[in-house]
């Protein structure tokens, strides 16, 4: 997955899809400002502006899901009515620009609401002729919309944290009311003398409230068997956390 930079103020989403060295992928560019919604009791609306920054004309068709992960992070979508939106159906000449308003129905809660607008590009009219040897890529785009909980609350913790047979396991966890981005996770490994003898870095997502990353990743054989402890940095756009692990005799083994 990812690393996701909150703040962001503008998205230009081009795809290209290389078929073979005859053949290539051919996508239209669009905008999208902001790339992420937040709601609350007081701000029940906001406007999202597509533009189409290409020399054809763009259609669209919008969508809304209730949003939630599985244990490893992974996206699960559920139909929701609590997300309004308008319009669902947009045409775009080239150059041209339009507001989508997107409001809530529902109430904040205790923890944060999540969903996933998305914005999907349409197949161009019959008869659209592309330059010759490309094929049309369609673009589809999901924009995060957060409806504010009652108090908010940041809280992050590492997880579960093991080495066994040579791999190692272990979990982000969201205690708090509020998503987190994981921005990066930093990882080390220490011989018996508190030398470092294994370095490397992996990438983030979203965790929602309440909602668990989970890593799992084998060690290098030829460094494995070197470590004796593990260290475990967790930056997130709320807080770093961390979390050291004593290697127990045999870990690497298979």
């Amino acid at each position: 997955m990812r690393a996701v930079r909150a703040g962001l103020a503008r998205l230009v989403l081009l795809l290209c899809l290389v078929l073979s060295q005859a053949e290539a992928g051919w996508a239209a560019t669009f905008t999208v400002n902001p790339v992420q919604v937040f709601l609350s009791s007081r701000t029940r609306s906001a406007i999202l502006t597509l533009r189409n920054t290409s020399g054809e004309t763009l259609r669209f068709q919008l969508d809304v899901f209730a949003w939630d992960q599985n244990e490893r992070g992974e996206m699960r979508l559920q139909p929701t009515r609590d997300i309004v939106f308008f319009p669902a159906l947009l045409t775009l000449a080239p150059g041209e620009e339009r507001n989508v308003r997107v409001g809530s129905t529902t109430p904040a809660g205790a923890v944060e609401k999540t969903y996933r607008l998305f914005i999907e590009e349409m197949r161009p009219p019959a008869g659209a002729v592309l330059p010759a040897g490309h094929v049309r890529v369609l673009t589809k785009v999901g924009i995060p919309i957060f409806i504010d909980p009652v108090q908010s609350k940041a809280a992050v913790q590492v997880d579960a944290v093991t080495l066994r047979s040579g791999q190692l396991s272990f979990e982000v966890r969201n205690t708090g009311t509020i998503h987190l981005v994981v921005q990066g996770v930093r990882l080390t490994g220490y011989d018996r003398g508190g030398q470092q003898v294994l370095e490397g870095a992996l990438d983030g997502w979203y965790v929602l409230p309440g909602g668990v990353r989970r890593y799992d990743l084998p060690l290098p054989p030829a460094d494995c068997p070197k470590v004796r402890s593990l260290g475990i940095e967790v930056s997130t756009n709320r807080a770093t956390v961390s979390e050291r692990l004593e290697a127990a005799a045999g870990s690497c083994a298979p």
